[in-house]
């Protein structure tokens, strides 16, 4: 422990002693030291030394349009979707596409057997072919009967009976050629193309199996990609501005693929749909992407921004440039004699990249984006390059 003691022949100041008591050698010893140092002369602070510049980071205002966004989540749906069935009963001969593969509209993808269906087109074309010379008889009986009519050979009862022959035959050829018809059709199914362009799946029966006509498994699944669209859900509260913007001619949607450095896609909104989601309060929203380099895939899972509204020709600076006072948002301006400035300002949009001002900055002027903290109001800046990971954007 250490006890406070006050030494009797120095003015009032105080040591500390030990525990031990009070030793008169230490204390006047303390007291010569002291007088020693007070008589030094104290140095003197420099006078009229030049302030340092501090380092920052700035970025140079500009005048550009800079939409207001809505930062949401959303999934790819393919423009189509169709399960490949067979409409005719038979085996699977062949596949004609390999899975996954990019298929087109019309290619073949499977084969089934046709040799049923050949024999069925063959055996209805032969009794068209029977019926149609038996109507061919009864028409040239028709007209001879109705000559020896006119010529009062025969009677009118001959007449009417190769009337009343010829035109069952005529009907009964019309019903064979309809069975003609369905055994070609038949024959044509079992040859199962492209409905439309698009990506195969994983083949779910395979050559050799017996399939059912519409049987309840796919062949395969065949997704367009070619366009895709892009569905998301925004907050019904911004449903009245939404509505505005496509009274007006549409609004956009930013698209970006997570893990993917290309530039974001954008995108036409063209659907919005006729109901709000009672349970979690959104509403759905989607848009159309023409996806040739097949980034997109559909059931990915996407980050967007829907343009609510855009602010034309306003100032924009970087987000990071906007600091809050007491008296409200503000940024440290570079002066044209290299000082800081301080500029309250009027923010009409700030997201996680831009802000757009109404007023405080002017187009060209530079503004600290990253050192605000070694500013006040007229000390010297120099403008560094940002450091690696912080580039403006």
């Amino acid at each position: 422990m250490y006890t406070v003691a006050r030494c009797p022949p120095w003015n009032g100041n105080l040591i500390v002693m030990r525990r031990f008591g009070y030793r008169p050698g230490l204390c006047a010893a303390l007291i010569v030291l002291g007088m020693s140092c007070a008589a030094a002369p104290a140095a003197a602070a420099p006078q009229g030394r030049q302030a340092v510049a501090a380092p920052v980071v700035a970025a140079q205002a500009e005048r550009r349009d800079v939409p207001r966004l809505v930062r949401t989540y959303g999934s790819v749906l393919a423009s189509a979707t169709a399960q490949i069935k067979s409409l005719v009963e038979g085996r699977v001969l062949e596949a004609f596409f390999t899975e996954g593969d990019t298929v087109k509209a019309g290619d073949l993808l499977f084969r089934i057997d046709p040799r049923p269906f050949q024999a069925d087109l063959e055996q209805t074309q032969a009794v068209l072919a029977r019926d149609q010379a038996q109507l061919d008889k009864a028409r040239l009986e028709l007209v001879r009967q109705k000559d020896l009519s006119k010529r009062g050979v025969a009677s009118a009862q001959k007449f009417e009976q190769a009337q009343a022959e010829a035109k069952a035959l005529a009907a009964t050829v019309a019903a064979d050629a309809a069975m003609v018809a369905n055994a070609r059709l038949k024959l044509g199914y079992t040859e199962i193309r492209a409905p439309f362009s698009g990506k195969t799946g994983p083949i779910l029966i395979h050559p050799g199996n017996i399939v059912k006509a519409n049987g309840d498994t796919a062949l395969v699944t065949l997704s367009a990609i070619e366009p895709v669209r892009i569905s998301v859900t925004v907050a019904q509260q911004q449903l009245p501005t939404l509505q505005a913007r496509m009274r007006e001619g549409g609004t956009g949607l930013i698209v970006s693929i997570p893990g993917d450095a290309a530039p974001p896609i954008t995108a036409r909104v063209d659907f919005v749909n006729a109901t709000v989601d009672s349970r979690s309060g959104t509403i759905e929203v989607r848009a159309t992407v023409e996806n040739r380099d097949h980034r997109l895939v559909p059931g990915q899972f996407v980050s967007a921004s829907l343009v609510l509204e855009t602010f034309r020709d306003a100032v924009a600076i970087p987000f990071e440039a906007i600091n809050t006072g007491q008296e409200g948002p503000y940024v440290y301006v570079v002066g044209k004699d290299g000082k800081a400035e301080v500029r309250p300002v009027t923010v009409l949009y700030a997201d996680a990249g831009v802000a757009a001002l109404g007023a405080g900055v002017e187009a060209g002027e530079q503004v600290v984006t990253d050192g605000q903290l070694r500013l006040a109001p007229g000390v010297p800046v120099v403008i560094a390059a940002p450091a690696a990971g912080k580039a403006q954007k």
